[in-house]
Formats: C-alpha cells, structure tokens, sequence
C-alpha cells in the first residue's frame, strides 16, 4: 500500500474491486461449474488488498460476495457465509503481507502476499466448512479436491493476472509501487 494514495483514491479503487466483483462472476456462470474453477471473484478481491491495503481488502473480501448474492444470487446463500471469510481473509492477508514484506524486489513481494493470502484463504475456507457451515458432511479430500484440484486454472490465472495487472497500474501512474 502506498503512503502518497489517498484515501479517496482507495476508497474509488476499493469500490472499483467490489464492482468487478460482482460483475466478473456473471460472465462465468454461464458455463457449468465455470466459477468454482476460474475464480473470478477471487482476482478483485486479491488485487484490492494488495494495491489498497489490509483495511480494503478486508472490506472488499466482504461485501463482494455478499453484494454478489443480494444481486446476482451468486454465491448462494447457502456458500455465503464460507466464502465471506474467505474473501476476506484473502484480502485483509494479501494487503497485510504486502505491506510487511519488503524484498527489495516488488515483484517478488506481490508473489510472496498472494501465494500467502491464497493459502490462508483455502485453510480458512476448509476449516470453517469442516468445522461450523458443513460439519459432518466435509472432508479432507472435498477440500483438496475443490481449493486446489479444481480451482488450479484459476490459481493459475490469479498468479499471472494479478501481478500483470499491479504492474499495469504502476505504469500507468494509477498506483506507486
């Protein structure tokens, strides 16, 4: 998070990430399964921490989904709550780390808050659907299956696309690195 951004410029920023949220989703959910593979929500939610900071992310991380629902109906409200601390784990850590990781290589620091913040997104995601929202009926291999084994296109696409897209903003004079 840079120092010089204004609040105003992260406040607009944060808003733009829950929009894209909320709107980038509809295009997959016209193929089957095409959201649980892909994504899409995901990708906001990430590059909002990491270029806004934890405070935004967190935010971002929560109302995305939750406007998402209210809106589209995705997710439903049935995976609402799970995907609502995922989310915002996955902001609040990939705005943490990138702020308290300094390599001295701004890439490597994106990598470094992204890979942390996915993890700890998917470990939360597991723990709370085998623990409160579907205990009983969740297990190691669902979670294995679905946070990594499915959602691999779309891991993959979250460490091309987010990275390229950061940069694209600081050559852009959007944001400061």
């Amino acid at each position: 998070m840079s120092k010089s951004m204004t609040q105003t410029k992260r406040l607009v920023l944060a808003a733009l990430c829950v929009a894209l949220g909320v709107v980038l989703p509809v295009a997959f959910h016209s193929v089957a399964n095409a959201g649980s593979i892909f994504l899409p929500m995901h990708i906001p939610v990430l590059l909002c921490g990491i270029i806004c900071g934890w405070p935004y992310g967190l935010a971002c991380g929560l109302l995305t989904p939750l406007l998402s629902s209210l809106i589209t109906g995705m997710p439903p409200m049935a995976y609402l709550p799970s995907m609502l601390c995922e989310l915002a784990v996955y902001g609040f850590t990939a705005g943490l780390i990138k702020q308290l990781v300094k390599t001295g290589k701004p890439m490597l620091d994106i990598y470094i808050a992204l890979v942390c913040a996915m993890l700890l997104g998917r470990i939360t995601f597991g723990a709370l659907n085998a623990l409160i929202f579907r205990a009983g009926e969740y297990s190691l291999a669902i979670w294995a299956t679905s946070a990594f084994v499915t959602a691999l296109p779309g891991i993959a696409i979250q460490l091309v696309i987010i990275p390229v897209l950061v940069l694209a903003l600081q050559k852009a004079k959007i944001i400061q690195a």
